[in-house]
């Protein structure tokens, strides 16, 4: 065996890493974190639009179910070390936080950076840490009771234990460049096929570009997913509904955090199909007949107005010419000529303005990557790979995630916790 070999060596410093780093240190135990940027939480630095939506105040059931087929998996990891935890420890480190809407926690300086400087600063009082910048890995050998990490430079660095923290392949401006899974396959791990998620989709109709940059807020949206040809000869459609929320528009289709947290599932049925109908409710506070019941008051006071200048008490000004074209009423007709049926269809494409998906951007562009390491491979009790002993996973390079709000953080944050802890002990 080596001299110098390390307790534990772990691959990338962004939240799942760094919390190894740190929860092992606790342990007394020599520790190298390798990390191929110049400093640490390149990733973290841009979440939350740069405050760093840390984690959220939902129970432990909510978690799980955000995190569908592979949220059983992470509970032993949210038991270990979950949202009141995290909390708990930026408060002793000095780091007041705040809740948000649907219960997100933020630092109150509104500052990413101030989650990063209070990490950096747990390594550094640790001087059983070390530190490796600007260190890449390029391969993992088992050589009997240890580890042998190839580095850049054609160095090695040896170590006991090695807990793999490399996220996924989303922006790899932050060294998200997918040498974790290459490395893990090598050792004869399953990779789960990687897909964008929390990723803007792109849209059939090309009027979005017109809109770009416009807001809708407190709206709904719904896909319309045709499935097979059932024994009657229809098709059996599937519906997914989203929370009211608020959405936006791109040169290319459409983005802003409703689309973002479905977008996941939509790209998967996308594989099979060219296309998924997107339907947005302009108004989902009112009903069909509430809706007519308002028009009807709507084009009395304003009769002799025209049809666009009306509609402005309705929609947002840059909507107005795209939805009355949609809708087949001349922008131009005044409010006391609209016929029963003109009015009927205004209201129908208020209750569903329709879209039609056709793809989305790049993996590139996904804030999160959906697949990974299969978690049938790994010990949800200690992330501990059933294929390599010694090998351990934590953060992103596991195969699932969640929708916005602070889920994909945490579980950053607690299997990292939970891997250092048992690399650690082991």
């Amino acid at each position: 065996m080596k001299n110098n070999v390390y307790d534990l060596a772990v691959v990338g410093a962004g939240a799942a890493g760094v919390m190894s780093a740190i929860r092992a240190g606790m342990f007394k135990k020599n520790i190298v974190l390798i990390e191929r940027n110049e400093s640490i939480g390149k990733k973290i630095l841009l979440t939350g639009r740069k405050r760093c939506n840390i984690t959220n105040l939902a129970d432990i059931d909510t978690f799980i179910s955000a995190f569908e087929k592979q949220g059983k998996f992470l509970r032993q990891a949210f038991n270990a070390f979950f949202n009141h935890d995290l909390i708990e420890f930026f408060k002793t480190k000095g780091l007041m936080l705040k809740v948000e809407r649907q219960d997100r926690v933020f630092p109150v300086t509104d500052k990413a950076s101030s989650v990063v400087n209070i990490l950096k600063g747990c390594l550094m009082d640790n001087k059983r840490i070390r530190l490796l910048y600007n260190t890449r890995l390029a391969d993992i050998k088992k050589k009997h009771d240890f580890f042998q990490l190839d580095i850049t430079g054609n160095s090695s660095v040896y170590a006991r234990k090695v807990i793999l923290a490399t996220g996924g392949v989303s922006y790899k401006a932050t060294g998200s460049s997918g040498d974790g899974f290459r490395i893990a396959k090598k050792l004869g791990h399953t990779v789960v096929p990687l897909k964008p998620a929390l990723v803007p989709l792109k849209t059939r109709e090309l009027w979005v570009k017109q809109l770009q940059g416009l807001s809708l807020k407190n709206i709904r949206v719904i896909f319309s997913i045709k499935g097979k040809v059932n024994s009657g000869g229809k098709h059996r459609n599937r519906k997914i509904i989203s929370n009211v929320g608020e959405i936006s528009f791109t040169h290319f289709g459409v983005s802003g955090p409703l689309i973002l947290d479905l977008s996941g599932k939509i790209i998967f049925m996308l594989h099979d199909r060219r296309e998924i109908s997107l339907f947005i409710d302009l108004k989902p506070g009112l009903n069909s007949e509430q809706i007519e019941n308002r028009l009807l008051k709507e084009f009395e006071i304003k009769g002799s107005m025209q049809l666009k200048n009306a509609a402005k008490s309705l929609l947002p000004h840059r909507l107005i010419p795209i939805f009355l074209h949609i809708a087949g009423v001349l922008p131009e007709k005044k409010v006391n000529q609209i016929s029963r049926k003109e009015r009927h269809l205004i209201g129908k494409v208020l209750k569903s303005l329709p879209l039609t998906v056709s793809g989305s951007l790049s993996i590139d562009n996904a804030m999160v990557t959906n697949g990974g390491i299969s978690t049938k491979e790994i010990e949800p009790g200690n992330m501990e790979s059933k294929i390599i002993p010694g090998l351990y996973f934590a953060g992103e390079i596991i195969d699932g995630c969640a929708f916005s709000g602070g889920y994909n953080l945490q579980q950053a944050f607690s299997t990292g916790y939970l891997a250092g802890e048992s690399a650690a002990r082991a």
